[in-house]
């Protein structure tokens, strides 16, 4: 992209997205970040300062380009970090206050630039609001007739620059809407009203969202769970046969070389229920990189080597997590699963034979995507899908995805993850050996 297109339409994003604050603002809110007292700082103890970024920190650099929403439960330690600029994105969150460890993966260098990028602008945030499929004859990342290659894959502005309205706010929960129209590669116009709904949780609503028989007061959780909605706000039922929407939720959170990925899945025969994981996405993933076991499968998040993996609905439960075992942070997404529902859009860049056939889990490893070229961050991510939404006008669908993340010691985390993924801390720290 020319130099000076770039910064034309840097420009208008400006001024579409609210993208900068005025200086006094931000004056104003990272003084209020830095004279805030918390007494409990989770790096005081960590094994890996280096690269580890505070809440604090996070948000007050964010703050010098995007207006941030901020909910905090009644202790005032758990902290999220919305931004209504990026379609109501969670950009990070903190389970020990502002001090805390920041757990949203923030391309810094992106912000800094200041340029619009032309396919895809991967500012980072552990929640953001996304639609599908990406690929195949209903895809809404390529034009009618475009060829399925990186050149031609472009971003829906609508989910990559466009801003969200904000309906309400309060100390705990954000709401965000959103009127938009999109056509996909078959030229079928979706026109849609959104609405997102951001809520940070207490420890009993954690306790009870993620159906825990206990939840030790040693350690320290931060849980937000959000509710995405789309409506047929046209005159035109969506269809299979013109191609219908999901909604898509994706994580994009720091990497680490302790960092393991653990999914559960249905077990059962392969002539059933098809292959446990697809590893396809690019290229198959090599044996010291993914591990399939009888419970779960095991994935590296380390941000070393790009590779995905994905569930299909036959095999995906309605959880999923990683695991940092050198630094006690156990991250935690559950999401509503409807039963007995297996329609969901495939996102594979191909005319496809079965458009309906996709992943409702995915998890996905960042790295150089050639020898000798930089990685896109590099972070790791976790992501879930709705159903294809079948809509009459005036009809919704509504996708549920709760995140967690806590942090404690392997003796205190192991009841957690014995009772949600069947496992315990040594076998998952000890995956890959």
């Amino acid at each position: 992209m020319k130099n000076q297109q770039s910064f034309t339409i840097y420009k208008l994003g400006v001024l579409i997205c609210s993208i900068l604050l005025t200086l006094s603002c931000n004056s104003k809110k990272k003084s209020q970040m830095k004279n805030e007292n918390n007494s409990i700082d989770s790096l005081s103890n960590t094994h890996e300062k280096g690269n580890v970024k505070t809440y604090a920190d996070d948000v007050s650099f964010m703050q010098n380009y995007i207006d941030l929403i901020q909910l905090t439960d009644a202790s005032n330690n758990s902290k999220v970090a919305v931004s209504a600029a990026l379609q109501g994105r969670v950009m990070t969150s903190s389970a020990y206050g502002a001090n805390g460890r920041s757990y949203g993966w923030i391309n810094r260098e992106l912000f800094k630039l200041k340029e619009v990028q032309e396919h895809i602008n991967v500012f980072g945030g552990e929640e953001r609001f996304w639609l599908g499929p990406e690929g195949g004859q209903y895809s809404i990342f390529f034009k009618k007739g475009a060829e399925f290659t990186l050149d031609d894959w472009y971003t829906p502005n609508l989910i990559d620059l466009e801003p969200f309205e904000v309906k309400s706010v309060s100390s705990n929960k954000a709401v965000f809407t959103k009127q938009a129209s999109l056509a996909n590669y078959s030229g079928f116009q979706f026109d849609m009203g959104l609405e997102r709904e951001v809520s940070i949780l207490s420890k009993e609503e954690i306790k009870k969202e993620l159906g825990l028989s206990s939840l030790s007061d040693e350690i320290k959780t931060v849980a937000y769970q959000t509710k995405n909605t789309i409506t047929n706000a046209g005159k035109t039922d969506w269809k299979k046969e013109t191609g219908l929407l999901s909604i898509w939720m994706l994580g994009m959170f720091n990497h680490s070389p302790h960092t393991t990925i653990l999914v559960p899945y249905i077990q059962g025969d392969e002539a059933e229920l098809g292959a446990v994981v697809n590893d396809a996405y690019f290229g198959k993933v090599p044996s010291d990189r993914l591990v399939v076991t009888d419970k779960v499968i095991y994935f590296k998040g380390d941000g070393e080597y790009r590779s995905k993996i994905g569930l299909s609905p036959m095999r995906a439960k309605n959880i999923a997590g990683s695991y940092d075992s050198e630094n006690g942070v156990l991250t935690i997404v559950k999401y509503n699963k409807p039963e007995n529902v297996t329609d969901y859009v495939n996102s594979m860049w191909e005319i496809q034979k079965n458009p309906f056939e996709g992943d409702v889990i995915n998890a996905y490893n960042d790295g150089a995507p050639k020898p000798g070229e930089k990685p896109l961050g590099p972070f790791y991510e976790l992501e879930t899908s709705s159903p294809a939404m079948a809509l009459k006008p005036g009809q919704s669908g509504t996708h549920i995805q709760l995140t967690c993340h806590i942090e404690g010691d392997a003796t205190s985390l192991n009841p957690i993850i014995m009772e949600l993924f069947g496992v315990t801390a040594e076998d998952i720290k000890n995956a890959f050996n």
